[in-house]
């Protein structure tokens, strides 16, 4: 089972379960006056910028609104987008001129439809459907949605590009970090080679040191060979002078022997 939404209008039908989410605003008019209804659907009308797009709505009951006051208005300037009063349109805001037509085929059934041409995207919003019909009133809201490729590519690229540079700054950033860190390392690195090549010398000092200290026990140990040999060349010759003193001391005491016993022997021959 479907609803046809609109009057006499076969191209805007939607399911039964639709009817209770539709929009229905109505104005209670004045005792002894008819009241009208006027019906727009609860779903949001999509299009693509550059795109043309009907906005529907229609009266219920159905009813001629040709000599009627039909108003379209944006809802969040409050601006008329079209204005159409007994078969004239009539002023509308600068940034819909000539871009807007009521769809006159259907007024003598009710019918409200406003077609905008080339949308962009400043035309998403609400849009509020109003007519007068002598004391008659009644409105209703329209939603349209207007979605831009082009935006959304260019978007998806900003998003991308925006990672892109994130990553790079992120990157750059990090080989900064790193090439300091390199630096630093390869300036504590040159300071340990210094360190290191200061304690070689002072080894290598050392080492000369030692060398020299070397040689000079050396020549002292050479010296005191030298002081050896004498001492034991004037070892010898003490030694040989003791023995040749021992000798002379032997003799000179074999001297006296005989000297001592002489004068008591020519005593004896005296007085023999």
């Amino acid at each position: 089972m479907a609803f046809t939404s609109g009057c006499n209008h076969p191209s805007f039908t939607l399911p039964w379960r639709t009817l209770l989410p539709y929009l229905v605003a109505l104005h209670p008019l004045q005792p002894g006056s008819a009241q009208i209804t006027v019906v727009a659907p609860s779903l949001r009308v999509t299009a693509i910028v550059g795109q043309d797009v009907v906005l529907r709505c229609h009266l219920s009951p159905c009813k001629d609104v040709r000599n009627s006051d039909i108003r379209w208005i944006q809802q969040r300037s409050s601006r008329l987008v079209h204005h159409y009063r007994n078969g004239v349109d009539l002023g509308q805001m600068e940034e819909y001129k000539g871009r807007t037509e009521l769809l006159r085929d259907g007024l003598s059934d009710g019918n409200l439809d406003l077609r905008i041409t080339a949308v962009t995207s400043s035309d998403s919003g609400s849009y509020s459907c109003a007519v007068q019909d002598g004391d008659a009133y009644a409105e209703a809201v329209v939603n349209l949605e207007v979605s831009d490729p082009f935006s959304m590519i260019i978007l998806y690229w900003t998003v991308a590009l925006a990672v892109i540079i994130t990553l790079l700054v992120g990157s750059f950033v990090v080989n900064v970090f790193l090439h300091r860190k390199k630096v630093a390392q390869s300036r504590e690195l040159k300071r340990k080679d210094a360190e290191l090549v200061e304690k070689a010398a002072a080894l290598e000092r050392k080492d000369a040191e030692l060398a020299e200290q070397a040689a000079q026990s050396k020549q002292r140990d050479a010296m005191l060979d030298k002081h050896v040999l004498k001492l034991e060349e004037k070892t010898d010759e003490v030694e040989n002078w003791n023995s040749v003193l021992k000798k002379d001391s032997e003799e000179m005491g074999y001297g006296f022997g005989d000297l001592s016993k002489s004068p008591s022997q020519h005593g004896r021959n005296l007085w023999s």
